[in-house]
């Protein structure tokens, strides 16, 4: 069953990588097709491929971060630095993305704005401690490895 549930979560990561870099590359072309249903979109489509860009970027790259940390898991090795530096990061990414997100209630004010916002302070909080988490337990794990 790990297996199993390993090899899906690889793919989904690995999938939601390349196709968010996917969806970056064509936002011009998404939100100016969007625009022809959706005034909103029509009128600020510069505004709006900036800050979907730059959110896409971010999001991106905490995928990356997750990419990196899954294969910790993969190697059975999931105390190091390497992911407390990888959680501090997303943390910091997901901060970022809440910051650009609210620059989007300059142009129009929803309520999915405001949750998406919501969403992401507090998946930075959430990564800030696990990464707290993560770090004490390295420590004890290094103090137990010199003990031995």
């Amino acid at each position: 069953m790990k297996d199993k549930i390993t090899i899906f979560t690889k793919l989904l990561l690995d999938a939601m990588f390349f196709g968010g870099i996917l969806v970056c590359i064509t936002l011009p072309i998404s939100i100016k097709f969007y625009g022809q249903f959706n005034s909103y979109f029509e009128e600020n489509y510069i505004e709006l491929c900036l800050l979907f860009f730059f959110s896409g970027i971010f999001a991106i790259l905490i995928i990356w971060e997750l990419r990196k940390m899954f294969q910790s898991v993969i190697n059975d090795n999931c105390f190091v630095k390497r992911n407390v530096t990888s959680l501090r990061r997303m943390g910091n990414y997901s901060f970022i993305i809440a910051i650009i997100t609210s620059l989007r209630l300059l142009l129009y004010l929803t309520p999915a704005v405001l949750v998406v916002i919501l969403v992401f302070i507090i998946a930075g909080l959430f990564s800030k401690v696990l990464s707290l988490v993560f770090d004490k337990a390295v420590t004890y794990k290094l103090e137990n490895d010199l003990t031995i």
